[in-house]
């Protein structure tokens, strides 16, 4: 999938834990997992905007898109 998922990345830097977070957007730890984990197949705008007051961030530093390799795809 060409939109890969950064939380984990933002989890790190702010030295806070998948259940801390989950607790503070509002949502279950097992959503955030599979939102992490980039099996989600959408997210909502307010939950977007939840993480990144939590996280102090921006959207495009929990989502980027990278290009599908020809081979794999």
């Amino acid at each position: 999938m060409p939109i890969v998922v950064d939380i984990d990345v933002m989890l790190a830097r702010r030295k806070m834990s998948v259940g801390e977070l989950a607790d503070r957007v509002g949502i279950t730890p097992a959503n955030l997992a599979v939102l992490k984990n980039g099996r989600a197949k959408a997210v909502r705008f307010a939950t977007l905007a939840a993480l990144c007051e939590v996280l102090n961030c921006q959207p495009g530093d929990l989502l980027r898109w990278e290009a599908e390799d020809a081979a794999g795809g």
